[in-house]
């Protein structure tokens, strides 16, 4: 008789089973954050201690989650030491703008993300994987997917959002992307403890050629676009870059509002998703009993769908890998809020001024809320289990007002992609695969994903 495989287990950082002191504390922070976290994370439906930076809360249980993220949110800001982190890279772009910038901006993108704009995504995103997909056509060496799965999302990214109009070179922008959320995209020892703005910081210091980079490309980007609105303003594409190139003036964005979200989508907007696929064909390839059927589910579909946008809910399987991947791996492992008057929920009092944490890290591996929390199985989020995992135990995109705008896109671009890799080839772990999760600000293999492809 048969009995099933044990699940695989990914890499991942065990609780620590003793607090850190201060000194270790900023060094596990500034080197991993997702190393910091000990049993009671993985346990208690909260924690209130005084950190380093002041009262800390952080937030397990689903109710204090929405809580915090909906009901009670107008009381929510963004975490302090967040936006020291965030806004040197994106300013006033959507993730890190508050308060009436935050909803000029938000205004001014919902058209792009609408059910009907996503469908028209597909095609493109097709296309793009397609022809990126020739690259492991005779392949025979050793390929880092994680680099790889970068370039395929800027390449949907720039093709959709931005119909092929991104200024700059794409090898180049993939390791510019890396330097710049290996420097300016960690935690810095002075942020933590609230050192004044003036104090300089080591890690911006050794990003700033790298985010000149970055202006400068956005800069080129809108010259070209707002060149072509005044040459033949009818046979411009109404995409993300016209949208809100049209959304300046005096009720609208400024043009820096606009540089600024522009940076961010084509910065964090098309990581996370890389980061997401990587590390689903890494899981995939060290469970190979859960690899077949997704293929049988791939090659069945692929066979009698040829329409894209049907693909997201004919493949569940293929999308219960990503959502599994996705809990595993969260590309934003850490959502941080701060009261602006004291708070309370059940018994805990949340006071002005506290960092407030919703960590995806650890309540997607809470031990209260999931069954085997540390083990690779997307049987989870297959139809009839999917439904009944709580919608505040399962955060990959957030949640409440602050929702990932580009959840939808995210998702179809991701299972378009996977459907025509794993279609075609096979991705198999080698020694040199030793991956290490890591946070700097989306969830990065450290050393990357080494992997052999061959064709199937």
């Amino acid at each position: 008789m048969d009995t099933a495989p044990a699940p695989f287990i990914p890499p991942a950082p065990k609780p620590r089973s003793t607090p850190p002191s201060t000194l270790q504390m900023i060094r596990i922070v500034y080197r991993n954050p997702l190393e910091l976290w000990g049993e009671p994370s993985y346990n208690e439906p909260w924690i209130s201690v005084s950190g380093i930076g002041g009262p800390l809360v952080i937030a397990n249980d689903p109710g204090l989650i929405r809580h915090v993220l909906v009901d009670n949110a107008k009381n929510y800001k963004m975490a302090t030491v967040r936006q020291k982190i965030l806004r040197p890279i994106l300013r006033d772009g959507l993730l890190t703008a508050e308060g009436e910038v935050w909803k000029r901006s938000r205004k001014a993108m919902a058209p792009v993300f609408t059910p009907r704009h996503i469908f028209g995504f597909a095609q493109p995103m097709l296309k793009r994987t397609l022809a990126f997909a020739e690259r492991y056509e005779g392949e025979t060496g050793t390929v880092d997917i994680a680099h790889d799965m970068t370039m395929l999302t800027y390449d949907i990214l720039a093709e959709t959002l931005f119909s092929g109009e991104i200024a700059g070179e794409p090898g180049s922008f993939a390791r510019q992307i890396d330097h710049l959320f290996e420097t300016m995209g960690r935690v810095d020892p002075l942020d933590l403890l609230r050192a004044p703005d003036w104090l300089p910081r080591i890690t911006r210091i050794r990003g700033r050629k790298t985010m000149a980079y970055f202006r400068r490309i956005v800069a080129d980007t809108m010259a070209m676009r707002s060149a072509r609105l005044a040459r033949e303003p009818e046979a411009v594409p109404e995409d993300f870059l016209t949208l809100l190139l049209r959304a300046e003036g005096p009720n609208g964005l400024t043009r820096d509002e606009i540089e600024d979200n522009i940076i961010t989508f084509i910065g964090a907007g098309h990581e996370t998703t890389a980061r997401a696929l990587g590390w689903t064909l890494y899981c995939l390839s060290e469970a190979p009993w859960e690899r077949a059927p997704i293929e049988a589910e791939i090659d069945a579909v692929l066979a009698r769908e040829p329409d894209p946008t049907k693909w997201l809910d004919a493949m569940p399987l293929t999308r219960a890998a990503f959502e599994e991947a996705l809990r595993l791996y969260p590309p934003a492992p850490s959502i941080n809020r701060e009261p602006v008057e004291t708070d309370r929920y059940k018994d805990l009092e949340i006071r002005k001024g506290s960092q407030v944490l919703v960590m995806p890290w650890t309540v997607h591996r809470h031990r209260k809320h999931w069954e085997q929390p540390d083990a690779f199985m997307p049987s989870r989020f297959h139809p009839g289990n999917r439904e009944k995992i709580d919608r505040y135990q399962y955060l990959p995109f957030g949640a409440g007002p602050r929702v990932c705008i580009g959840a939808s896109f995210a998702m179809q671009e991701a299972i378009i992609a996977l459907a025509i890799l794993l279609s075609r080839f096979r991705f198999e772990t080698v020694a040199e695969t030793r991956p290490w999760p890591v946070q700097k600000l989306t969830t990065q293999p450290q050393g990357g994903l080494p992997m052999q492809v061959t064709r199937r």
